[in-house]
């Protein structure tokens, strides 16, 4: 370690530099007049001049190095695909519904969202409450199956109710909805980008039991994704066809 640390010493320059104090000392004792300084005082500029001229060499030679690799890390990026539909499993669950909630923008839509979720209070705070209750959110718009009244008034009301932003869910959309397939979709930018959260009822995306049923696996729809037009439509369809949806 010290022979590398004696090593990166600039012996040139060192001895350029006690040249010329010995040169000034010597002068001061009137030992040598400054006929003899003079040249001293010129070579330790000259070795000065080349020191500098290597270490600029030298930093051209790192900038050039640093410009060619931040290229290629540039190259690498641009060939990396952003996925549309990013798998979210039992361990970063809880994170990402959390994180989605909080980032929610404008009207939220819960389409054909199972309601048993929803039926203990520490489920319903954990997953529903940060929905109803994220201030940037205005209003939250349920689409459900007419097979969800009895549960709608019995378990998940009463605790909307008991929410202190209860106001911003709107009456439910009944609707006949054939479809395993549900959905949570808002807007998760400031600029008005949608993105969704996508889940399917029974194994082995959602977790069963005789109580409820809680999302074991989820799907995180960029806001890239083609699969966005896709949800949009299901939902407007049903607005629009009420009845026959």
């Amino acid at each position: 370690m010290k022979k590398n640390r004696l090593l990166s010493y600039e012996w040139d320059a060192i001895a350029g530099i006690l040249a010329a104090v010995v040169a000034i000392v010597l002068h001061f004792l009137h030992v040598i007049d400054e006929h003899i300084i003079l040249p001293v005082v010129l070579t330790l500029m000259a070795l000065l001049f080349i020191n500098f001229m290597r270490h600029t060499r030298n930093n051209e030679n790192t900038a050039e190095q640093v410009e060619l690799i931040l290229k290629t890390v540039s190259k690498i990026n641009s060939s990396l695909a952003i996925p549309d539909i990013v798998l979210i499993g039992p361990r970063q669950l809880r994170v990402s519904n959390d994180l989605f909630a909080r980032n929610m923008r404008g009207e939220a839509t819960l389409f054909n969202v199972c309601l048993s979720m929803y039926r203990t209070q520490p489920l319903f705070d954990a997953l529903l409450r940060p929905v109803i209750e994220n201030p940037h959110v205005t209003s939250v718009q349920f689409v459900l199956d007419v097979s969800q009244q009895e549960a709608w008034q019995t378990d998940v009301l009463p605790k909307i109710v008991n929410s202190n932003s209860s106001v911003k869910v709107k009456e439910p959309r009944w609707c006949s909805l054939q479809k395993n397939l549900s959905f949570i979709l808002a807007d998760t930018q400031p600029q008005g980008t949608a993105e969704a959260l996508v889940s399917f009822w029974g194994e082995p995306f959602m977790s069963q039991s005789t109580d409820h049923n809680v999302p074991r696996y989820i799907l995180h729809v960029q806001a890239h994704s083609e699969l966005l037009t896709q949800l949009i439509e299901m939902d407007r369809n049903c607005h629009i066809h009420n009845s026959e949806c």
